[in-house]
C-alpha cells in the first residue's frame, strides 16, 4: 500500500469522527498560539524598552548634584547645589572620553499658551549640542545651533504633541507662544519620538539656555539648576568616563578619600539592562508555561490516538487479514496524529498571531511577531504528533490479526 492511499485513509478516519478530531486539535492550538503570544509579547515588549531608552540617546551619562543630608534625612537628588557651570566645561576639556557634554535645567508644569490654544507641559533649557546627544533633528524649521542654543534669544523648538496642541493642524513656524507670559518665536517642531521611560518624548518646548536662567529659573549664580549629559565616545566607555568625571569632580571639589561624593552619575542604560533582564525573564517563565500547554495538547492527542486504536481493534484485524501489512497500519496511524498536529499547528499559528496583536494593542507595546519562533512552534506541532503518535500507532501495528478479529467493541 502507497504512502498516498495510506494518507487518505487517515484523512478518512479522521472526517469519520469530527468531534473527536476536532476536541484533539484544540491541545495543539491553543499550545501553539500560547508559545507564539507569549513570546510575541515578551520579544515587543523588550523591543519597546529598547526604544524608550534609546529615545534618551546613545551611551548618554547624567551628572546631577548631590543630595543634602539634616539629622539623618536625606535629601532628594538635587537638594544640594554642587555642580558648577565650570564643572560642565571641565569635564568638556578634562575628559578625552567624553563626546558631547550639555546642560539640561527643566521646569516642569508650564501653561503654554498660543493666539489659539493653551497647554500645561515641560519647558528645557539647553544648547544646539543636546539635540546631537538625543539625535534629535526638526521635521520642520531648525533646531539652535552652538550660538542660538547660547544666546538669550526668546526663542523655541516645540515637540509635535505640543505643537498639535496649541496649533492643531495649523502652522507653528514663526508663530509666537508664550512662556509665563513672555513672548517666544517657534522656529522648530521636533520629529516626532513617541514614548519614552519619563513619558510622552513630544510634549515639550526647548529654549536657550540662557534665556532659560534669565527668564524661568532667575538665575542661581554658578550652580547648574539641572542636569549635565555627557555621551562616551565609545558604546563601552560609559565606566571609564564615570570614573574620570567622579574623579575630576571629587578633585574640584575638594573631597577628602572620606568624604561621600556630593554629586550623583546616573548611566540610564544600567536601568534599561535591569528591565530588559527582568522582560527575559518573564518572557521565559511564560514561554515555559506555554510549551507546558503544548506538551499536554500532545499528551492528549497520544490518549486519544489510543482510544482510537481500541476502537478500532476489529478494523485493524480486518486490514491485516486482507493483507495490510504492520507496517501500514502503523503509517495509517501515525498519519493520523500528524495530520491532527500539523492543522492545529496552522490553527494556533493563525491563532497566535491574532493573540500577539491583541497583547500589543492592550498593553500598548509595539507589535512584533516572532516569525522564527512561529515556525519552530509550528515544527514543534508535527513533531508532538510524530512523537506522541509512535507509541499508538505501534501498538496498533503489533496487534494479532486474529485476536483482533474476534474482538467485541
Amino acid at each position: 500500500m502507497n504512502i498516498f492511499t495510506t494518507f487518505k485513509l487517515a484523512l478518512r478516519a479522521l472526517w469519520r469522527n469530527k468531534v473527536r478530531t476536532s476536541l484533539t486539535m484544540l491541545g495543539i492550538v491553543f499550545g501553539i498560539a500560547a508559545v507564539i503570544s507569549t513570546m510575541a509579547a515578551g520579544q515587543g515588549a523588550q523591543a519597546s524598552l529598547r526604544e524608550a531608552f534609546a529615545s534618551l540617546g546613545t551611551n548618554v551619562l547624567m551628572v546631577s548634584s548631590g543630595s543634602t543630608r539634616q539629622g539623618g534625612v536625606m535629601g532628594g537628588g538635587g537638594t544640594q547645589m554642587s555642580i558648577t557651570w565650570d564643572d560642565m566645561q571641565a569635564i568638556k576639556d578634562e575628559v578625552p572620553t567624553a563626546k558631547y557634554v550639555a546642560p539640561l535645567l527643566q521646569a516642569r508644569n508650564q501653561q503654554i499658551a498660543s493666539d489659539q490654544s493653551n497647554w500645561n507641559t515641560s519647558v528645557q533649557g539647553t544648547t544646539g549640542t543636546w539635540f546631537k546627544i538625543r539625535a534629535w533633528d526638526a521635521a520642520e524649521g531648525t533646531v539652535f545651533d552652538e550660538d542660538t542654543g547660547n544666546s538669550n534669544a526668546k526663542i523655541a523648538v516645540i515637540g509635535k504633541t505640543v505643537k498639535t496642541q496649541l496649533f492643531g493642524e495649523g502652522n507653528a513656524l514663526n508663530q509666537t507662544i508664550r512662556i509665563q507670559n513672555q513672548p517666544y518665536e517657534v522656529i522648530g517642531v521636533l520629529a516626532t519620538k513617541g514614548q519614552g521611560p519619563m513619558g510622552d518624548n513630544d510634549d515639550i518646548v526647548v529654549i536657550p539656555v540662557k534665556t532659560f536662567q534669565q527668564k524661568l529659573s532667575k538665575g542661581l549664580g554658578k550652580y547648574i539648576p539641572g542636569q549635565i549629559l555627557v555621551t562616551t565616545q565609545e558604546d563601552n566607555q560609559a565606566d571609564t568616563t564615570i570614573a574620570k568625571i567622579s574623579g575630576l569632580l571629587r578633585d574640584r571639589h575638594k573631597l577628602d578619600a572620606s568624604d561621600d561624593d556630593d554629586f550623583r552619575i546616573r548611566n540610564p542604560a544600567e536601568y534599561a539592562q535591569v528591565r530588559q533582564q527582568s522582560a527575559e525573564r518573564v518572557s521565559t517563565l511564560l514561554a515555559i508555561v506555554a510549551a507546558v500547554s503544548l506538551l499536554i495538547g500532545g499528551i492528549g492527542v497520544m490518549n486519544i490516538m489510543l482510544v482510537s486504536v481500541i476502537e478500532r481493534t476489529r478494523e485493524i484485524g480486518i486490514r491485516m487479514a486482507v493483507g495490510a501489512k504492520p507496517r501500514d497500519v502503523m503509517t495509517q496511524f501515525l498519519l493520523e496524529s500528524i495530520v491532527l498536529s500539523t492543522i492545529g499547528g496552522v490553527l494556533g499559528f493563525a491563532l497566535g498571531y491574532g493573540g500577539a496583536h491583541l497583547i500589543a494593542d492592550m498593553f500598548g507595546y509595539k507589535f512584533f511577531f516572532p516569525t522564527e519562533t512561529g515556525f519552530i512552534a509550528f515544527a514543534v506541532s508535527t513533531a508532538v504528533g510524530v512523537g506522541f503518535g509512535l507509541y499508538p500507532a505501534i501498538r496498533a501495528s503489533q496487534l494479532d490479526p486474529i485476536t483482533a478479529l474476534r474482538y467485541e467493541t
